[in-house]
């Protein structure tokens, strides 16, 4: 598993060289993101626990699941909410998005005690006896995730949002993890331990 994260770094890096991002506009963002203060506020801190907050997500990872969604049914994320916005929005429009939400503060909720313990132990030390991987491994110790590789920050998100993508994944229904990583991991866990790391990573910090 080591092994397979290097070469998945390593293939991100190189592909960011070969294909530079745009120069992003944060102005030019927070124009844009008028449309999408509905749904993820004005500060990028969704109310509605069901929609994730974007204030100080990655800006790379965010492109990404613009790119995906603006894909449509052709794409590994169909939704048809986001692909009704996304598919309005140029390449630069969503580099600029991106920018824009990746410099908003961010903000961490709460775990629930009964989680606690349970998440902390996925999150930290995975379950080696059905080789389920730590997801510090790839989100890091505070979930701050990886910036050069674009995988997400989870730290303060809300606890439904993620439960939601982890079924998500579990059920194919979203596939747009590289190399089946988030799939291979979850299929492997019971609906209580997805339960209890979305809730501890909801209080990460």
């Amino acid at each position: 598993m080591k092994f397979l994260l290097s070469l998945f770094y390593i293939f991100l890096i190189v592909s960011n060289l070969i294909n530079p991002a745009y120069s992003s506009d944060i102005a030019k963002g927070k124009e844009l993101s008028v449309s999408c203060a509905a749904c993820h506020g004005d500060n990028g801190i969704s109310l509605n626990p069901v929609w994730p907050k974007l204030a100080g997500q990655n800006p790379k990872y965010l492109a990404s699941q613009l790119y995906e969604f603006r894909k449509g049914a052709e794409g590994n994320r169909n939704n048809a909410v986001m692909y009704g916005i996304a598919m309005t929005l140029s390449d630069s429009d969503i580099e600029d998005l991106s920018a824009y939400y990746a410099s908003l503060e961010s903000k961490v909720g709460l775990t629930q005690d009964k989680y606690l313990d349970l998440g902390r132990n996925i999150y930290r030390g995975g379950n080696m006896e059905i080789k389920i991987q730590a997801c510090i491994s790839c989100h890091g110790p505070n979930g701050q995730g990886n910036y050069a590789a674009a995988i997400p920050m989870l730290s303060g998100q809300h606890s439904q949002y993620t439960y939601q993508q982890l079924k998500n994944f579990q059920a194919s229904v979203r596939s747009n993890d590289y190399n089946k990583m988030m799939r291979n991991i979850v299929h492997r866990m019971t609906d209580e331990e997805m339960k209890a790391v979305a809730s501890y990573i909801e209080g990460l910090y």
